[in-house]
């Protein structure tokens, strides 16, 4: 089918674990034709969980891809591409990620069980972007569902916003429509009551749209003028509307298609992307175009490294047409590659066509220089233009890796190197002090899928251990610092003096380094040579030795000889003032403070708050919701190693949590006193 970008609708199915994502992306496929028969997850055969490792465990971890050409009676055709996301909060990198590449995410929500925090926070990631949001409630044929109670929690959480476009019928059997329908009955209540509540909440936002309709009534509105305020309630987030579905019985999956194509906005409809041109403070923002006329401009939303392919780079086209032989940049990279090949995605399948038009999601392999959030374009004019960065869940859980066996370090590096760039929310750190390599995730489940992964995917087994704690240094106060480095060992010597105060910076400041010296006294060819000794400390630290943030160094003053100054000198006089001022600037350790969200049984409320106490945690907060008690707290990370064997020994296995980077505050006295003991600092060896 040949389509133009006003046909193509952008969807993601994103929610809470356990919603029935994958099951609805099935159904959604076979209704629209691209499958003859809907997949099974307990049977292993569903188009979007084909890696090994989601069949094994029954749930995804990775967003699949897959499209569909869909005509509804009556109706032009519509080509829908289609992602499902996992809803575990372990895998939220690649849930993220593919949001950046559609207008419209559907929150899937459980009829049986309701809302869940994996709910809420698809939502609100929603809303921050400025997509447009749906609500689908499957499992309406569920004999326990209680769908008019669901409706009001949702409304109540959400707002008054969400209204239904169509309602549960015949015990959840069929759905009726209520937005262009206003006759009918329903397991809801009248037709009626609910096609007037959309309808108003529709027209309210356009004024002229409501003008007319106050002055011709609701049969004076063309359905253009429907269309067109509906598609402004969505983008503007004054209406949330919901779906009904059985997913496994398919009550309501046509429908959602036929709704996607007269409803939901194309590529040309929706907020535009938020793409830069420009770096730091001197970006400013540009419109990507969807003209199929203009320079290609298209961002790289997913990487997969297939054994038989290669290098896998998906991506949007925001502007442009993608033709195969099309000639492409990646970033502001000087050397274009060729678009031999050109793909559109069916799970683990990849179709070869022709194009891909504005609007449209494709893939080109075997690419090198392609990355997460590169963007392709076909002209210098489009240099320097990037989107606006996403904000993924910073990886707090970290394992140190390393060969089972000699020899296979490289095989290791380059496996880990091919897993971090499929997942923004995986990293992976060397740390030159320790000689560690670090693997860092979202969760202790993350990370034994991605050792899972080494060795069943790139053949590498690796020992692990836990990593150092990434505690950082800093200052409370002001201080003065000054060293003399003198050497003379027969011929030319060593000379060099440095006088510099240091200040603490706010939390999160970082490192400034101020040249105040006046008259010469330290000549400017030095002064990088002080700021890299300086910067040595830095890395290194002065107290427990770990790297030092928040400080600001002014050097002021300092001394030089014609002859025997050299950089090397100005190096060592730069680190020992620095030294000397950080030791009377009362020095502190920090380290990382996560936020922690538990969800488990109401039961164990008690076990798990005094667990959290003795962690040194501050609880924040409780909710209780459905017989769950979901638990909110700061917690110092280094009181979280083996937090995860623990939680499910007090709840019997019925516990979750997750974690997130919060900020970086002062460890206790005792705690400081035991980490500078355990450490012998470097620089006292040195002469």
């Amino acid at each position: 089918m040949s389509y133009s970008t006003q046909q193509i609708r952008n969807v993601a199915l994103a929610g809470h674990p356990g919603a029935g994502k994958t099951t609805l992306f099935e159904a959604l496929l076979h209704a629209g034709g691209a499958i003859q028969t809907a997949g099974s997850i307990e049977r292993g055969s569903t188009v979007s969980d084909f890696d090994p490792i989601e069949r094994e465990r029954s749930h995804s971890i990775d967003a699949a891809i897959a499209s569909i050409d869909h005509a509804p009676h009556g109706q032009p055709p519509i080509h829908v591409n289609l992602i499902d996301t996992p809803g575990y909060p372990d895998f939220r990198g690649p849930t993220l990620s593919a949001l950046a590449a559609v207008e419209t995410v559907a929150v899937v929500v459980d009829a049986d069980t309701g809302i869940s925090y994996g709910t809420q926070r698809m939502m609100a990631h929603a809303k921050a972007r400025g997509l447009c949001r749906v609500i689908v409630v499957n499992k309406i044929d569920h004999p326990g569902a209680k769908l008019g109670a669901l409706l009001d929690s949702l409304r109540e959480t959400f707002g008054s916003e969400v209204l239904p476009l169509n309602l549960p019928n015949e015990g959840g059997k069929s759905v009726v429509d209520c937005f262009w329908q206003s006759t009918g009955t329903s397991n809801l209540g009248p037709v009626a009551d609910w096609h007037r509540r959309i309808i108003d909440q529709v027209v309210e936002v356009n004024e002229t749209v409501m003008d007319h309709y106050l002055d011709l009534g609701e049969g004076g509105l063309s359905g253009q003028e429907l269309h067109d305020a509906f598609e402004q309630c969505l983008r503007e987030g004054h209406l949330v509307p919901v779906c009904f579905v059985s997913a496994r019985s398919g009550a309501g999956v046509r429908e959602l298609l036929d709704v996607a194509e007269r409803l939901f906005p194309h590529p040309g409809e929706a907020n535009p992307p938020p793409f830069m041109k420009g770096s730091g403070d001197e970006a400013q923002p540009i419109t990507a175009t969807p003209d199929p006329q203009a320079h290609v401009i298209a961002d790289v939303f997913k990487i997969i490294n297939d054994p038989f392919v290669g290098k896998l780079g998906i991506f949007r086209v925001y502007q442009g047409t993608v033709r195969k032989d099309t000639q492409l940049f990646v970033d502001d990279g000087k050397k274009a590659f060729k678009v031999a090949h050109l793909f559109k995605l069916k799970g683990k399948d990849h179709v070869e066509v022709a194009q891909a038009i504005p609007g449209d999601i494709a893939a080109v392999a075997k690419i090198d220089e392609l990355h997460f959030d590169a963007v392709l374009h076909d002209s210098h004019d489009e240099d320097h233009i990037h989107l606006a960065p996403m904000a993924f869940p910073r990886p707090m859980f970290g394992l140190a890796v390393e060969p089972a066996s000699k020899g296979q370090e490289q095989k290791l590096a380059t496996a880990l190197h091919k897993l971090a760039e499929e997942d923004p929310a995986f990293v992976v750190e060397h740390n030159m002090e320790t000689n560690e390599t670090v693997m860092r995730g979202l969760s202790d489940l993350h990370l034994r899928i991605m050792l899972q992964r080494l060795k069943d995917r790139y053949g590498v087994d690796v020992k692990t251990h836990p990593p150092r704690i990434a505690y950082r240094e800093t200052i409370s106060g002001h201080a003065d610092g000054h060293h003399r480095h003198k050497k003379q060992t027969g011929g030319a010597g060593q000379f060099g003096e440095v006088f510099l105060r240091v200040e603490p910076l706010p939390r999160g400041g970082g490192f400034e380094f101020v040249d105040e010296v006046k008259g010469g006294t330290i000549p400017g060819q030095f002064l990088p040579a002080v700021e890299k000794g300086v910067r040595q400390v830095l890395s290194g630290g002065a107290v427990a030795g770990y790297p030092m943030q928040d400080v600001r160094v002014i050097v002021y003053d300092g001394k030089h000889h014609p002859v025997d100054s050299k950089e090397v000198a100005f190096v060592a006089a730069g680190k020992k003032a620095f030294l000397d001022a950080i030791a009377k600037a009362r020095p502190q350790v920090l380290e990382p403070i996560a936020e922690l969200e538990v969800t488990a049984p109401e039961q164990h409320m008690g076990d798990i708050s005094g667990g959290l106490s003795s962690k040194r945690a501050r609880i924040n907060g409780t909710d209780a919701q459905r017989g769950e008690i979901v638990v909110k707290a700061q917690v110092p990370l280094s009181e979280l190693e083996g937090y995860a064997a623990e939680l499910k020994s007090v709840t019997a296995g019925r516990g979750r949590y997750a974690l997130d980077f919060s900020h970086y505050e002062p460890v206790p006295t005792q705690v400081q006193q035991k980490l500078v003991e355990a450490w012998k600092s470097p620089h006292h060896d040195e002469d």
